[in-house]
């Protein structure tokens, strides 16, 4: 097997989605620059056939979501962009129609879920990481929003847990586009494999 196929290889990987959510990316977006940039890059259509892909072949998915208790409690506001993303009582209410995964993602049922009430990235302080581990897998696929934050947070964090990283580069976007580029070549190829959506459905056909 290539280097690739190994790393993605069923019982070993398994698929994050990173915050691709209808009050983040979705159609209840606050942010619509993102949003948009999202859908220009018709990254819903493409993600959702990858997760279909990785399902068929036994590749579990995890969504990552961000939420907030309707009181706030359990969450910091020591996050500028955050803060005022919250004047907003309706933002990411756990249980809310906000805090959903986008209908192209499912969920499915076999599908697994990891949410957190505070910090930028995914791992801490959340189950993601144990979840990680009773499934056995060694490789984390990263997918969704947004290079310039999230998916960097991702990324650092499961390698300083033991993972390796593949991430999907026409799965994930951020804002602005060329910014955006720029992590891709010059942070995250340093330190992640970087391939397609296509490449990883070729591998499990």
């Amino acid at each position: 097997m290539s280097g690739l196929e190994e790393k993605v290889a069923p019982g070993r990987a398994a698929l994050l989605t990173m915050e691709v959510q209808r009050g983040v990316v979705g159609d209840l977006a606050s942010m619509r620059a993102l949003a948009d940039r999202l859908a220009e890059q018709d990254i819903p259509k493409r993600l959702g056939g990858l997760l279909r892909g990785a399902r068929a072949a036994g590749i579990p998915v995890i969504h990552c979501r961000a939420a907030f208790r309707p009181d706030r409690r359990g969450s910091f506001r020591n996050v500028p962009m955050v803060n005022q993303l919250l004047k907003n009582p309706d933002h990411l209410v756990l249980g809310s129609p906000e805090a959903e995964v986008i209908p192209e993602l499912g969920p499915e049922p076999e599908d697994l879920d990891s949410v957190r009430l505070h910090g930028m990235s995914p791992f801490y302080g959340t189950d993601l990481d144990p979840m990680l581990r009773s499934l056995g897998v060694s490789t984390v696929i990263a997918t969704g929003v947004s290079l310039n934050v999230g998916i960097l947070g991702l990324v650092i964090e499961a390698l300083n847990r033991g993972h390796e990283v593949v991430l999907v580069k026409d799965c994930v976007t951020g804002y602005p586009a060329e910014y955006a580029e720029r992590v891709l070549e010059h942070s995250l190829a340093r330190i992640t494999t970087q391939t397609t959506a296509e490449a990883l459905l070729e591998l499990w056909r």
